[in-house]
């Protein structure tokens, strides 16, 4: 493999390990401020010690998640300084505001709520977790412009000089169409993953009879939450295909191997071959209009093909292969919208279950929703891997190829010993990541003495 194809890999790898924890932070901050703000409302002593349990499982997935994170940024100096000197006077300041704001907001607030029990008021106390869900969200909105701006370039001037593109209009940054949706659609698969892993850990818990009334509330949340904001998920999801649709052809003609341009555009359950040697693939289940709706928000909409986007981009740019990966881009689009799916049916059992008062007896349905856990993350990378690979060649789009962006004084050989380090690193912190967040969740609640008396003031 050559240096480029290392330090993708390098930071395929980094990037999606990362962001296994980002949308679980996001999500279970959010859902743990609700339960909070549940016993601020009403004093259920159930829902203070809810509170405290699922805020443990939030900070080991912040503090393992943190590491992560910090390995990603440095890549940019490491493997990938040719495109920092390029794009780094646009690139730079969105991820200057996410340190400097968005992650000491976060880190100082999470402080705040862990030692603040018995110390802080309580309306004071519950402000601190929604300042720490806050946090998580702005880190979520710089990240993503940034990323926005990398498949839609906008809010900046080339220098005459240099030739690098300025960012001359920081608003653009945070008004771009592509960001707009993008953002929206991470926070909402933010709240699915986090709702999914309460509703695991409260199945397993429900499982083993072990404080049914808490751990049903805790369910009953997690499943109020879940179907509407995977529903509202898809619909966002959908208009970002078409936001990219107009902004990136490339991408949605790769997610359904549309090698031609078709009028009105039909979408395949599944199909064989494809790929770039194969420009007419055997189609099965073709669902019609599907892919024009998807694309263009309209039953007879044009969808351009791929050799039609490919000849358009050479005549643009100049000559070069800018078509994706097809297998990836298409079955990633698949793994996204068929696992979300099954996320909705299991919901919406769990919701019929939840109304016929049978959720904490429903012996299946309990089994089934503790592996559930495991697709929001298969879901979350397969949309990371459509979003991601559907840009290349670019690593701009319309500004700089991917291989023009690589250290070109970083060897082979480093870049594939750093690889072996970081998988190292990177599995130990699985390890210890899965062990303390299973053993916590297999535990029982606090009993409600030690809850109530961590609100006890202490004296120094």
């Amino acid at each position: 493999m050559s240096q480029l194809d290392l330090a993708r890999l390098q930071f395929a790898m980094t990037s999606v390990y990362h962001f296994l924890f980002v949308p679980v932070t996001i999500g279970l901050s959010l859902l743990t401020a609700l339960l909070q703000t549940g016993w601020h409302r009403t004093g259920r002593p159930e829902l203070l010690r809810l509170t405290r349990f699922f805020g443990v499982l939030l900070v080991i997935n912040i503090a393992v998640g943190v590491v992560t994170g910090l390995v990603q940024e440095f890549q940019f100096g490491m493997d990938w300084s040719a495109y920092s000197r390029t794009v780094g006077d646009v690139f730079g300041a969105p991820l200057a505001m996410e340190g400097l704001a968005a992650f000491f907001l976060e880190s100082t607030f999470l402080g705040l709520w862990l030692f603040g029990w018995g110390r802080l008021p309580k309306r004071v106390h519950l402000a601190t977790i929604w300042l720490v869900a806050l946090g998580g969200m702005l880190s979520a909105a710089f990240i993503m412009a940034a990323n926005s701006w990398m498949q839609h370039p906008v809010g900046y001037t080339v220098d005459q000089t240099t030739g690098n593109p300025q960012l001359n209009d920081v608003w653009k940054l945070f008004t771009n169409p592509v960001f707009l949706r993008a953002y929206l659609h991470v926070i909402l698969a933010s709240l699915v993953t986090g709702s999914v892993i309460m509703l695991a850990v409260s199945a397993w818990q429900l499982r083993k009879g072990s404080n049914r009334l808490a751990f049903h509330a805790s369910a009953r949340l997690s499943l109020v939450v879940l179907v509407p904001t995977l529903l509202l998920a898809m619909l966002v999801g959908s208009e970002l295909g078409v936001t990219e649709g107009k902004y990136q052809p490339m991408k949605i003609a790769g997610a359904e191997a549309q090698w031609t341009t078709c009028q009105p555009c039909s979408f395949s359950v599944f199909q064989i071959g494809g790929g770039k040697a194969d420009h007419t693939p055997t189609k099965i289940i073709e669902i019609p209009h599907l892919l024009s709706l998807l694309a263009t928000n309209h039953w007879n909409g044009q969808v351009l093909g791929l050799d039609t986007v490919q000849a358009q981009y050479q005549q643009q740019f100049g000559p070069g292969g800018y078509v994706p990966n097809i297998f990836i881009q298409y079955w990633s689009m698949r793994v996204m919208a068929y696992l979300a799916v099954v996320v909705l049916l299991v919901g919406l059992w769990g919701l019929w279950l939840l109304w016929r008062k049978k959720l904490s007896t429903s012996r299946w349905f309990l089994r089934i929703a503790v592996w559930t856990a495991v697709l929001p993350f298969l879901m979350n990378t397969a949309g990371w891997l459509l979003t991601e690979n559907g840009r290349q060649p670019w690593i701009v789009q319309g500004i700089q190829l991917t291989r023009e962006g690589v250290s070109p004084s970083v060897t082979t050989a480093t870049v594939a010993t750093s690889i072996i380090v970081f998988f190292l690193l990177y599995a130990a912190l699985a390890v210890v990541d899965f062990v303390l967040m299973s053993r916590y969740a297999r535990r029982e609640l606090e009993p409600p003495a030690v809850a109530d008396a961590a609100l006890t003031p202490t004296s120094y």
